[in-house]
């Protein structure tokens, strides 16, 4: 029996020294792994930050060209809208012009006339309601030759009117 527990213990001295052998192979797989890493980590840190400033250069000329035409196209429509405006304001001074010489009236003409017209109805409107009025006896000592009757000053608003026309 001894020997079955000397060729025991050899086998396990054996297993215990492959298992030793295996964990330091896996241990210096790992570090040359992480010094590999290492190296190729700064070379590949080292890459992306040159594509990245490369992407930074070509985002602003980007940025900048977007910025020129964005000027420009304020530009533009600055000067063509005060081209429309000038364009415009020909347009209506020579229409006015035109409708003038064939007496045509004007705008400010036409509602001051319309005013005229409205003030007009309105008086008549006043006259009318007095007329429908039904008249209330004077007395006698009140002088009826110190006022106007409701006809003179119709007639006087008339020609109030027409002299103002």
């Amino acid at each position: 029996m001894s020997k079955k527990i000397e060729d025991l213990e050899q086998e396990e001295e054996a297993l215990a020294r492959a298992v030793r052998s295996s964990a330091q192979q896996i241990w210096q797989a790992g570090l040359g792994a992480f010094a590999k890493a290492q190296q190729e980590g700064g070379r590949e840190f080292t890459r992306l930050v040159r594509d990245g400033t490369e992407l930074q250069k070509r985002a602003r000329k980007v940025e900048d060209a977007t910025d020129t035409v964005a000027r420009k196209a304020e530009r533009s429509s600055r000067r063509a809208s005060g081209t429309w405006g000038k364009l415009e304001q020909v347009f209506e001074e020579r229409v006015a012009r035109a409708l003038a010489a064939i007496d045509v009236p004007a705008r400010s003409e036409i509602e001051a006339l319309n005013h005229r017209i409205d003030e007009l109805e309105r008086m008549l409107a006043e006259i009318g309601a007095a007329a429908k009025k039904p008249a209330a006896k004077k007395p006698a000592a009140k002088k009826p030759a110190a006022k106007k009757p409701a006809a003179k000053k119709v007639e006087d608003k008339r020609k109030d009117g027409a002299d103002k026309a």
